[in-house]
């Protein structure tokens, strides 16, 4: 279900199937599926928003779903619960350019009304599935945990600049209160280099740094690869 014209139009241009359409009387629809009027008073109570804009809308996604085999860059949520951070997430997702996002077990529903506000309508352009990470690894892509552990303190991290992307890969971000659960498959482990006091970033905020990040490094050309990389300074050099 979504709601207003803005979120029904853009479910409409990635190519999702309206079943139905309701508004109250007087108002003009959108799509061409079946339309129902609403008396006075029900939008306000069925919509989720403190000020509905018509219409409400059943929409259903019959594109074709992401196939991991030939995805080259995804994101796997370890039971993100937030709906803003995972709204949040896919509208970076789109905007870097990820093939899609995979949700395991507890994540909050794609389809949860905040999650879709705050995707701005990513949501309906992003391929998702849900799926443990182990189906990931089975499908050939190699598993990156995120952790915001410092590299002294974890042997084995690196820093998301010193990581080599080129591999088919997905990134694993893990729940806000648990991170990413070390039972998963992980291959590798990367980290975003803290400079201030901050003891961790918010999920969605690290998911849109490393997810440029890699996007931006498998763009350059083979064998210059190095180039985008940083050298960290060695912790227990002195100046």
């Amino acid at each position: 279900m979504v709601e207003g014209p803005t979120l029904l139009r853009e479910a409409m241009s990635a190519g999702w199937t309206v079943e139905d359409e309701y508004g109250p009387a007087g108002w003009s629809p959108i799509s061409l599926a079946p339309v129902a009027t609403l008396a006075d008073g029900v939008l306000e109570r069925v919509a989720t928003t403190q000020h509905p804009q018509p219409p409400l809308a059943v929409v259903r996604d019959e594109r074709e779903p992401l196939d991991l085999a030939r995805a080259g860059l995804v994101l796997v949520l370890d039971r993100v619960g937030d709906p803003g951070n995972l709204g949040t997430i896919l509208r970076s997702a789109e905007a870097a350019g990820v093939d899609g996002v995979v949700l395991t077990p507890g994540c909050v529903d794609v389809g949860n009304p905040k999650v879709l506000r705050a995707s701005a309508g990513a949501v309906f352009h992003v391929p998702t599935i849900e799926c443990p990470a182990d189906v990931v690894a089975a499908a050939g892509l190699r598993l990156v945990g995120t952790t915001s552990h410092d590299l002294v303190d974890r042997p084995g991290v690196v820093d998301l600049h010193q990581l080599d992307w080129a591999p088919r890969t997905a990134i694993v971000l893990g729940s806000e209160a648990h991170g990413v659960d070390p039972a998963l498959p992980i291959d590798e482990w990367v980290t975003i280099r803290h400079r201030g006091r901050a003891e961790s970033l918010n999920v969605a905020m690290a998911a849109t740094l490393l997810a440029f990040a890699a996007a931006d490094a498998r763009d350059q050309p083979r064998g210059r690869a190095t180039a985008v990389r940083r050298t960290l300074p060695d912790p227990g050099a002195t100046t």
